[in-house]
């Protein structure tokens, strides 16, 4: 009797054998593989190592692997290569903003990503105050840290050529706000986004300006609020003030504003106003020239420009500091030099002596009536 298996049966037995094991070998290693991309996918998605916020910076042309691989030697990323992989399997290219991080205490792979692709970057900020002059807007800017400055040095002349307005005097056409920017953001940048938040809130204005102005252009308009913006820094006045400055060009009166000479006297004034400034013309002295100067002297807000071209006009023809800080409003010299005296009355009872009052002359006879209520502010 012959026991023996049939070679034809015995080797379909092998293959068979040899099917399931390759079979059997491809699921472990699809399982395997679908196990590591399982833990590359929960390591992208699982909150970080970061015990506290970290702050990175991105220049221009880093790669995303030199940014993951900083963010680990600094604690933020746990696997810097496995975040790599899981991209990189996923056919993901993060395109990366530049600028300054600031990355939150256990963000996960995926939210630092998302973080950079859509720019999130740490704001720096720079305050530029009402009042202040394109001086002051320049010295903040050159002593920011995080702004890259590419007009330190140059004159006024040169940074408006730089900024596309060659021939244009800077003073009073940059809107004085916060302003908000990337860290490296250039003082060029800065400069032309407050100029041309000025000239849009001044186009508005100039449009819806009230008729029969003693003002031809919108420059005008500029100037008078730049000077009003100097008299008060209570917001409700303006419109008045303005309303006395508009009555004064009316009727041909010289604005006898103090700002305007403190702003022509320049480096040379030394906090007060003597009797010898008032007399001393220069091209912004409103006592000793008539109509308004020949540029704004600081930089207007907004309620400024908006008092400008819309004044509140009474009759009055002057005012002078309460003390109490507000403006007293006259129609008349003999009302305004009462109200002088009594200004002066308050200074003696404060104890402060007898000195040159915020909004009039010393001496009640004088017209010079419409000086600022603390001058520079």
């Amino acid at each position: 009797m012959n026991n023996r298996i049939p070679a034809r049966r015995y080797k379909g037995s092998a293959r068979s054998r040899l099917l399931t094991s390759l079979l059997v070998l491809l699921v472990l290693v699809a399982g395997g593989a679908a196990g590591g991309f399982y833990w590359l996918q929960h390591e992208f998605l699982a909150p970080g190592p970061g015990q506290t916020p970290v702050r990175i910076q991105i220049d221009q042309g880093t790669s995303v692997h030199a940014v993951l691989a900083q963010l680990a030697r600094q604690g933020a990323l746990a696997n810097d290569r496995a975040t790599a992989l899981y991209l990189r399997i996923r056919g993901h290219r993060p395109n990366v903003h530049f600028g300054m991080y600031e990355i939150p205490a256990h963000a996960s792979p995926a939210q630092i990503l998302e973080m950079f692709e859509q720019g999130r970057v740490v704001l720096e900020q720079l305050t530029v105050v009402e009042g202040s002059t394109f001086a002051d807007f320049r010295r903040e800017l050159d002593q920011h840290p995080e702004v890259t400055h590419t007009l330190t040095g140059k004159s006024p002349t040169e940074v408006m050529a730089a900024l596309g307005h060659p021939g244009e005097f800077p003073e009073g056409r940059f809107f004085p706000d916060t302003y908000r920017f990337a860290a490296k953001t250039t003082d060029r940048d800065i400069l032309l986004l407050s100029y041309n938040a000025m000239q849009k809130i001044l186009a508005t204005a100039w449009q819806q300006r009230a008729p029969d102005l003693p003002l031809d252009t919108p420059y005008k308009a500029l100037i008078l609020a730049s000077i009003v913006e100097k008299e008060t820094g209570l917001p409700a006045e303006r419109p008045r003030i303005a309303g006395v400055f508009v009555a004064r060009l009316r009727k041909g009166m010289r604005l006898q504003s103090d700002p305007t000479v403190i702003y022509g006297l320049g480096q040379s004034y030394d906090g007060d106003i003597h009797t010898r400034d008032l007399v001393t013309d220069t091209p912004y002295n409103s006592y000793t020239r008539a109509g308004l100067p020949p540029t704004p002297i600081a930089l207007p807000g907004r309620e400024s420009v908006l008092a400008a071209v819309h004044p509140q006009e009474t009759g009055e023809l002057y005012f002078v500091a309460t003390g109490n800080g507000g403006h007293h409003f006259s129609k008349t010299l003999e009302e305004h030099n009462v109200a002088v005296r009594e200004y002066l009355e308050h200074l003696r009872t404060q104890g402060t002596g007898v000195q040159r009052p915020a909004s009039a002359s010393v001496k009640p006879t004088r017209t010079s009536s419409v000086a600022p209520a603390s001058g520079v502010r």
